[in-house]
């Protein structure tokens, strides 16, 4: 997934740049929503993939230390455009399809 397309701050946005797609803007949001969602899902799987392999089968309290490379990891994902932001270029780019099946009928 590339994450360096989207912006990493809030910028004002023309609203009737995403009604191109779907004719409706509310519609549109709902895509992008969505989206978004699966995005979010697809970040949360990965980071916590590249978090697994730092567990260790013993759990003491005593044993707690940090990590270097499982804070750089963090700070990684902490870094990266939100979900929505991403979501919200691949919807202005056309990387996301959508289709209404109550409008196909």
């Amino acid at each position: 997934m590339s994450y360096k397309n989207a912006a990493t701050t809030t910028v004002t946005r023309d609203l009737i740049k995403y009604e191109k797609g779907t004719g409706n803007i509310y519609e549109s949001l709902v895509v992008i929503g969505k989206r978004a969602n699966h995005i979010a899902s697809e970040m949360k799987d990965e980071l916590h993939t590249k978090l697994s392999e730092f567990t260790s089968s013993t759990d003491n309290l005593e044993e707690v230390f940090e990590n270097r490379e499982q804070i750089e990891i963090s700070k990684f994902y902490e870094r990266l455009p939100k979900p929505t932001l991403i979501a919200l270029q691949e919807y202005l780019d056309g990387k996301i399809y959508h289709r209404n099946p109550s409008r196909e009928q």
